[in-house]
């Protein structure tokens, strides 16, 4: 085996990785010493995603954008299943009854369809006056891109191009990009306002680090330090057994489907592989579940999930991810779309905004901070960028808001299945097109339903 340079091969992971690494340590010298940005509460992560970025698009540096995505991916995955594997915290009976997965999903779905309908309102009214030879149904890019990301946002805008949409891949890859970029922006600007009016304070990173006690480090019947093999060894072999089950599973689901019932494979396998993550973080909560089933058989005496390890993991995949997902943004050409996408662009930030701090005081009382960053980020740019974001006020992940994004986008492929439907009407004819827009406007209501008023039965303890 040639292990010189000239093996691209062998060399090229390393190469990106040694990159991405020494732009994280770039960041975080910058975030140290530059009392601006310190104030500014900028993440490590994020500023390092857009000096890389920036690096990139002037070719300073040789980064590979398949392995930038590669990264993203991956961790993303690997984040989520090591926060999964970690043993909860015991929540109050209200904060059990409160539903929050369910409501989650109900949030996401519905900014889906307040950004369809955003979106809809722009492109008709552009094609029906300065713009004629517009798509008409353009603005269903508006929620692949920025509630769902590029990956939506490139399959829906490709399949448009193909029904008369000139353009139509590189309108919806630029309106997740420009996601991106206002989850980040603004997600940052509202934690500086809310530190501002002492509804949130910025966690002190030092004090954090510096208040790890043995209780932190090491629960009772954990494996002990003396043990041949070491402790994050074994966090490790956990979370790639379960990632490992996790493309088992995807593998064996999309082939089944694709035997089974092949149009509708090309339509979910799409999905199942991008969200994978879900499943990932499903299968590591039935593999914490298994533990305690047979730690209480008494044939597993140890405990194995260690929560300091494994959040240090997701930190680590969590930081990777975001430095990477920011680095590979794309901006296409938009020749004839500027307009079109500068109002969704614009508009989608600011409308997403309030609708989301609207209902987040009343899905999430006692952490509407959190939840509200959390899901900004989420909403308008990936998941990536609401656990960042979320990870500047809540860094150990205390409050419920990390497993809504879990839970609420578990529930939300179940709730969001109609979107499916209105991505192949709107485009069919002018009076599907309508008939799209006013679908989305009747199904918003259940959703606010379920996210306002739906309560559990079960009595609260002590009222």
């Amino acid at each position: 085996m040639d292990f010189s340079a000239a093996n691209t091969g062998l060399w090229n992971f390393m190469i990106q990785t040694g990159i991405l690494a020494g732009i994280m340590l770039l960041a975080n010298i910058l975030c140290r010493k530059i009392m601006f940005i310190r104030k500014a509460m900028v993440p490590t992560a994020v500023l390092g995603g857009f000096i890389a970025l920036f690096l990139r698009e002037l070719n300073i540096l040789p980064m590979d954008l398949e392995f930038l995505e590669k990264v993203t991916y991956h961790t993303i995955g690997i984040g989520f299943i090591a926060l999964s594997l970690r043993i909860p915290a015991r929540y109050e009976d209200r904060e059990k009854n409160d539903m929050a997965g369910l409501k989650s999903g109900a949030l996401i779905v519905s900014t889906y369809l307040v950004q369809g309908i955003l979106g809809l309102i722009i492109s008709i009214s552009l094609a029906y006056t300065i713009m004629p030879d517009f798509f008409k149904a353009a603005g269903i890019l508006l929620p692949m891109g920025y509630g769902q990301g590029p990956g939506q946002a490139n399959n829906v805008g490709s399949t448009y191009e193909q029904l008369g949409f000139e353009g139509g891949q590189s309108f919806g890859l630029s309106i997740a990009a420009a996601g991106f970029v206002c989850a980040c922006v603004v997600g940052i600007i509202y934690i500086n306002i809310a530190a501002r009016q002492k509804g949130i304070k910025r966690q002190d990173k030092g004090y954090i680090s510096g208040s790890v006690t043995v209780e932190d480090f090491q629960s009772e019947n954990e494996i002990p330090i003396s043990e041949s093999v070491d402790r994050l060894s074994v966090q490790f072999a956990l979370v790639l057994i379960i990632y490992l089950a996790t493309y088992l599973v995807s593998l064996g689901v999309t082939s089944l489907l694709a035997q089974l019932a092949p149009g509708l494979a090309r339509t979910l396998a799409p999905i199942i592989w991008g969200f994978n993550f879900i499943i990932g973080s499903t299968l590591a909560i039935c593999c914490r579940l298994g533990f305690n089933v047979l730690t209480k058989a008494k044939i597993m005496t140890r405990q194995y999930p260690n929560n300091y390890l494994l959040s240090r993991i997701s930190g680590l995949s969590f930081d990777f991810m975001t430095i990477a997902g920011i680095a590979s943004i794309e901006f296409k050409e938009l020749e004839g779309l500027w307009v079109p996408f500068i109002l969704m662009s614009v508009l989608g930030g600011i409308v997403t905004y309030y609708y989301l701090k609207w209902l987040c005081k009343k899905v999430y009382p006692g952490y509407e901070h959190e939840g509200m960053v959390s899901m900004y980020g989420m909403l308008t740019g990936t998941i990536s960028s609401g656990v960042v974001l979320l990870r500047e006020i809540d860094p150990s992940f205390k409050t419920p808001a990390a497993n809504n994004l879990l839970t609420g986008s578990s529930f939300a492929i179940v709730l969001g299945a109609p979107m499916l439907i209105f991505i192949g009407l709107a485009p069919e004819s002018d009076l599907m097109l309508f008939i799209t827009l006013g679908l989305l406007f009747v199904y918003l209501i259940p959703l606010l339903f379920i996210m306002l008023k739906v309560q559990r039965k079960r009595p609260i303890k002590g009222e």
